[in-house]
């Protein structure tokens, strides 16, 4: 099993440490660094910064979302970023939600599955330097009766094939990004729950597309936080999970809360939602087990993280990623090495 590092959305407080944590993570080893994007701080201009500053390290998007962007600039931006980091680039995808994708970018959230699948399919044709042209539901390339002629991205890519990650949390996404996809990108995953949650329907996708689970990349992220007291270690995330599951969009269209229930947590999860769109944020937070905070993170000693390290291996994850937890750089650091020395004890690395 690898691991990969998450630096979360720039502008969320400790902004003057990432650039240090991603280096630290490239002369440890990590496999992986990735950003992410919401309506704030975009991914690409993070990545490129990033991979300018460091040596071995991967980059990739999680994610770039699908509503911010025509197809054809993904895949401008996907081959810019391979070529100026060496072939070290990794594009993961998204469709966002609905708040954000009709209230930030004006775009319908509509048909979400069938969006990502055309959207992949102009994004690898552009990559593969083919001349574009595309009938479909969502994007007509050329545009009809007009000026417009199949164009050819003008540009090589470092690679011949730029590895494409989609995240998926529901069932029917889980399996198209299996039929899809190279990777899936996952969050509040439980190895306990991985199978019945996630990995039953990407292999069903997989099967479908006549293909097997090789190669394909099972990429979760999860905090990790180092310490002794795994309880207050816990209750430091429990504002971080309240809001996914309490108020990540709306009460119809929360794909973290469908996944708690998912996972057995039916009635907590209701709560969770019921409190944290109250406005009582605080009693969202206290509503949400400590169990399913403990499931989804690594907490606690070297010892621990390694033993749920050897359980989401267990499961079936290929890539750990880590969201290495600390209020000042040296403990994110050392939470970083914890992250590796974790991983050499339960005889991984």
């Amino acid at each position: 099993m690898r691991l990969g590092i998450n630096l979360g959305y720039w502008g969320a407080g400790m902004d003057g440490d990432n650039l240090a944590v991603a280096q630290e993570a490239d002369r440890l080893g990590y496999d992986v660094c990735w950003a992410a994007e919401a309506y704030g701080s975009d991914a690409p201009t993070v990545l490129a910064w990033v991979a300018a500053r460091t040596e071995r390290i991967d980059v990739g998007s999680a994610i770039m979302q699908i509503p911010a962007r025509q197809p054809a600039m993904t895949a401008m931006t996907a081959a810019t970023l391979d070529s100026l980091s060496g072939g070290r680039f990794r594009l993961g995808l998204g469709v966002s939600g609905p708040q954000v994708s009709e209230g930030w970018y004006g775009v319908k959230f509509d048909k979400p599955l069938a969006r990502t699948r055309e959207y992949v399919e102009v994004v690898r044709k552009a990559m593969s330097r083919e001349r574009l042209s595309h009938d479909g539901e969502h994007w007509t390339l050329p545009l009809p009766d007009g000026p417009g002629k199949p164009l050819k991205l003008t540009v090589h890519p470092q690679r011949e094939h730029i590895p494409l990650y989609i995240a998926a949390i529901g069932p029917r996404n889980l399996e198209q990004t299996g039929e899809i996809a190279d990777g899936a990108l996952l969050i509040f995953p439980s190895a306990e729950h991985l199978e019945e949650t996630a990995l039953r329907h990407i292999r069903a996708g997989r099967e479908r597309a006549g293909l097997t689970m090789d190669g394909f990349d099972v990429c979760p992220t999860v905090p990790l936080a180092l310490g002794d007291d795994v309880d207050a270690l816990a209750d430091v995330f429990r504002p971080y999970t309240a809001l996914y599951v309490g108020g990540m969009g709306s009460r119809e269209q929360n794909f973290y809360n469908k996944l708690a229930r998912r996972m057995g947590y039916e009635k907590e999860a209701a709560e969770v939602q019921d409190k944290y769109l109250a406005g009582d944020k605080a009693g969202a937070a206290a509503a949400v087990p400590h169990s399913l905070i403990d499931r989804t993170t690594l907490l606690g000693s070297v010892e621990r993280i390694a033993d749920r390290m050897a359980a989401y291996a267990g499961a079936g994850v290929t890539t750990l990623t880590v969201a290495p937890a600390g209020f000042t750089l040296d403990e994110r650091v050392a939470a970083l090495r914890a992250g590796v020395e974790a991983l050499e004890r339960a005889g991984l690395a």
